[in-house]
């Protein structure tokens, strides 16, 4: 496996607008909140940040609007070195946006409007072959319409790349059909919302992780918060990956930090319960800083946080 692997995102750039507040509203409840900012993420150019960081050669296929958040967007992806030549501009439409509240303990809540994510189509992607036959790994989300992630995916097989699948947002059903990827990697709410099953215990996720598995994914990494993650696969190997000790100042992004970070590892040829360890570390990181993007970590501070924990470890 190449030691710089070529990571192809296919998926959402949004401008996030986040404030902080003390405790998150209830419904008809309005509360002080401070620290307005502007951010760029989106969970496709999130991931795609996360893999240049950890060291892939990186390329992005997605859209943004005709707004001033649109060329910025761009420019910013370009400064982590990301190949934006195939991000287009979508005229007279305003680029997707997430609204993000923050609360006192690091937990987010978040609103998203697609925009110029839900005019990416098949017809952007098909003509687009030649960017899945440099990709050693694609990177999907369900932020885009979901027969342009099926495009993407059958170009993806027909070009032998591996798959990732980060399947948020949840639709109402996801289809067996979008879990026959390599690896899916949902969060536990999202695995709980796919499978139907509750997994608040240990013996439950692991139950949860072999029903996706089940219904057609090569292998499930669950991202379970303070416990680390799972890894359970179709051909028997089963992991634990314990989290790392940080201090939580955000947890926005840190999702993203782990599937880009996964995605290269698995692309380096590490077994997958390493690569979930790496992406442990990364998706960690990503909770010490405030925002999504500013908040990944690269390939230096990630090898740091392990070597750093490793020798503290009993």
């Amino acid at each position: 496996m190449p030691e710089q692997p070529t990571v192809l995102v296919v998926g959402s750039i949004n401008m996030d607008m986040v404030m902080r507040v003390a405790r998150m509203p209830v419904a008809g409840e309005t509360v002080h909140g401070d620290g307005f900012t502007t951010s760029p993420g989106g969970k496709g150019a999130n991931q795609a940040v996360a893999a240049a960081r950890a060291g892939a050669n990186c390329i992005m296929l997605g859209r943004v609007g005709d707004d001033t958040f649109g060329q910025t967007l761009i420019d910013i992806l370009a400064v982590d070195g990301i190949d934006c030549d195939n991000v287009m501009i979508t005229p007279e439409t305003s680029t997707g946006a997430a609204m993000i509240l923050v609360d006192g303990l690091g937990e987010n809540s978040i609103v998203i409007s697609g925009g110029a994510n839900m005019a990416l189509t098949p017809d952007d992607i098909f003509p687009r072959s030649e960017l899945f036959s440099l990709a050693d790994v694609v990177v999907l989300q369900l932020e885009i319409p979901l027969p342009t992630v099926r495009a993407a995916m059958d170009l993806a097989r027909r070009h032998c790349c591996k798959i990732v699948l980060d399947p948020s947002p949840v639709p109402g059903r996801l289809p067996d059909e979008l879990l026959a990827v390599d690896i899916v990697a949902p969060n536990i709410i999202e695995a709980e919302q796919i499978t139907g099953m509750q997994a608040a215990e240990e013996r439950a996720d692991r139950q949860v992780a072999s029903k996706l598995v089940e219904r057609g994914a090569g292998a499930a990494v669950l991202k379970i918060g303070s416990r680390g993650s799972l890894v359970v696969s179709a051909d028997g190997e089963i992991a634990r990956v314990p989290a790392y000790r940080v201090d939580i100042v955000d947890t926005t992004g840190a999702g993203d930090a782990f599937t880009g970070t996964l995605a290269v590892a698995v692309a380096r040829g590490n077994r997958l319960a390493d690569a979930a360890r790496i992406a442990n570390a990364a998706g960690a990181l990503a909770c010490t800083k405030f925002g999504a993007q500013t908040a990944i970590p690269t390939w230096d501070e990630i090898h740091i946080l392990m070597e750093d924990q490793r020798e503290q470890s009993p």
